[in-house]
C-alpha cells in the first residue's frame, strides 16, 4: 500500500497466466518452422518474457537489449539510447521484441529500427499491455495481452520508484 492509497487490481495472476498461455499458443502457431529469436526489453519485460517463453512451444533463442530515455519524468523526450544491445546474431532469422507495454511508442519504434538494421527476415511486436490512448507514434503491435485505458500501473514488471516488480499481478492506486 502507497501512503492512504489502496490498490485497484486490474489483471489478477490467474487472468494474466491464462492470457499468456493463449499468446504462447498463437506465436508457437505463427513461428511454427521459423528460427525464432525472442528479445526483450529490459528491465520492465524481464517477467512477461520469461512467462511468455515457457509457452511458446517451438525452438527459440532469448537475448535481451537494454534502453534508456531522456528528458522529464512527466513528458517523454522521444530521445531514446540503445545502452545494452544484442549479443545473438539476428540477420535472416525472425525477430518478435517482447515488451511489457507499449504507451508513446518511441522506445519500440527505435528498437525495431534498430533490429532492422541487422537484416533480419522478419521482425514483430508482443506486449502485455498496450495503451494506445498514449500513442504519439503510428505502432501497433502485432501481439497484445491486453488493451488499457490511460492509468498508472505497477506490478507484474512494472515498477514504481524501485519497487512493484516482483507484485505477481497488475494494479493502480486509487
Amino acid at each position: 500500500m502507497e501512503g492512504n492509497k489502496r490498490e485497484k487490481v486490474l489483471f489478477s495472476r490467474d487472468e494474466i497466466s491464462a492470457r499468456i498461455k493463449d499468446l504462447g499458443k498463437e506465436l508457437s502457431e505463427s513461428y511454427q518452422g521459423k528460427n525464432l529469436v525472442v528479445v526483450s526489453l529490459l528491465r520492465g519485460s524481464f517477467i512477461f518474457a520469461a512467462d511468455l517463453v515457457r509457452e511458446i512451444s517451438v525452438p527459440l533463442e532469448i537475448d535481451f537489449i537494454t534502453t534508456a530515455s531522456y528528458g522529464n519524468n512527466e513528458v517523454t523526450s522521444g530521445v531514446v539510447e540503445i545502452v545494452h544491445d544484442l549479443r545473438a546474431k539476428v540477420e535472416g532469422k525472425d525477430v518478435l521484441i517482447v515488451d511489457d507495454i507499449i504507451d508513446s511508442g518511441f522506445t519500440l519504434k527505435k528498437v525495431i529500427e534498430h533490429i532492422n538494421d541487422k537484416n533480419p527476415n522478419s521482425v514483430k511486436v508482443c506486449v502485455l499491455l498496450d495503451k494506445p490512448s498514449r500513442r504519439q507514434v503510428d505502432l501497433t503491435p502485432d501481439y497484445s495481452g491486453f488493451t488499457i485505458p490511460d492509468v498508472f500501473i505497477v506490478g507484474y514488471g512494472l515498477n514504481y520508484g524501485d519497487h512493484y516488480r516482483n507484485i505477481p499481478y497488475i494494479f493502480t492506486f486509487e
